[in-house]
């Protein structure tokens, strides 16, 4: 493969999600709305566990971290595609679209990473609780940290390294709503059957790697679980699901894109819209919804800001403004 990238295309033109002109409005408040309750709800939860002092605990420390990669994962391509509902010309440069293919990369990597963390914080947390305090460290849980955004580097730079080179010579069209790399691999003006197994193997490495240790932490916490039936097992067995919902609605569509043969499928759109869009949103919902410290905390944080103040509790300034 020549190592200077031959391109002549300038841009990708993108077909969206539908052709519907009758559709494109209604596809626009939606999922600006959408989006808006993803930022919002990820920032809540951001903000409610740095701030309340109770929830300064390795669990929230990583949920924190998700929500923030979650933020960024929704932010990639989503706004973009909201304002190609109005657009009737829905084009992306060729700069913009290999942008778009590291940036999705690099934080569904770095998610996947992440709630394998999560999962061995539950797992700590359940299986060895008089040990938590110790294992579960500040600086081991920034540790872990680090290790899914460097993950997410590495495997986004590989993914790049298959493609980037790859000359583009003449068809430019994604049936897709971002650059989905499967279908803009497809385009390259030279059989690309070897660059496609590299980025299948690549992909499916990671995602399988990960998805197999969850499900043997979830295995091991099961069987604790079952063997030490009590409140305490009851509330964690409640977290624990609202993980496996998480897992099975992120990593679902990722191996079916990724995993099985090259092959793109018009399904693939919705798929893809499930780990852009609606895990980012379904994970303030099930975090908050399903946890009684982290409603407790928000509750007392909206309260604060938003009850009328009494003159007592006014900045210095603001009090001498209203004599």
């Amino acid at each position: 493969m020549d190592k200077v990238n031959s391109s002549v295309v300038s841009e990708f033109v993108l077909l969206g999600l539908c052709s519907s002109q009758d559709l494109q409005f209604f596809f626009f408040v939606f999922f600006s709305v959408l989006y808006v309750v993803i930022v919002l709800g990820n920032l809540l939860i951001i903000m409610t566990v740095t701030s309340d002092n109770s929830l300064h605990s390795p669990m929230y420390f990583l949920l924190g971290n998700l929500s923030f990669v979650d933020i960024c994962q929704a932010s990639f391509a989503t706004p973009k595609m909201i304002a190609d509902f109005l657009s009737e010309h829905k084009s992306i440069s060729f700069s913009g679209c290999i942008a778009q293919i590291f940036f999705i990369h690099l934080f569904t990597g770095g998610e996947m990473v992440l709630l394998v963390s999560m999962a061995y914080d539950r797992y700590v947390a359940i299986c060895k609780p008089l040990h938590y305090v110790v294992i579960m460290s500040r600086r081991k849980c920034s540790f872990l940290v680090m290790v899914s955004w460097a993950v997410g580097l590495v495997h986004t730079l590989s993914q790049l390294s298959f493609t980037v080179n790859l000359p583009f010579c003449g068809p430019n069209v994604v049936d897709s709503f971002f650059c989905d790399l499967p279908r803009v691999t497809k385009l390259a003006c030279l059989d690309s059957y070897t660059v496609e197994i590299l980025i299948v193997v690549n992909s499916g490495i990671l995602s399988l790697s990960t998805f197999s240790l969850l499900l043997v932490s979830y295995i091991i916490i099961l069987v604790t679980i079952w063997f030490k039936s009590s409140a305490a097992m009851a509330k964690a067995f409640s977290t624990l699901a609202a993980h496996i919902t998480v897992v099975i609605l992120f990593f679902g569509p990722c191996i079916f894109i990724y995993v099985w043969p090259f092959t793109t499928y018009p399904v693939d759109k919705l798929l893809a819209i499930f780990y852009t869009i609606f895990t980012p949103i379904l994970n303030p919902i099930i975090y908050t919804l399903r946890n009684r410290d982290m409603k407790a905390a928000m509750r007392k944080i909206m309260t604060y800001y938003l009850r009328p103040k009494k003159i007592s509790e006014m900045p210095l300034v603001v009090r001498n403004s209203l004599y």
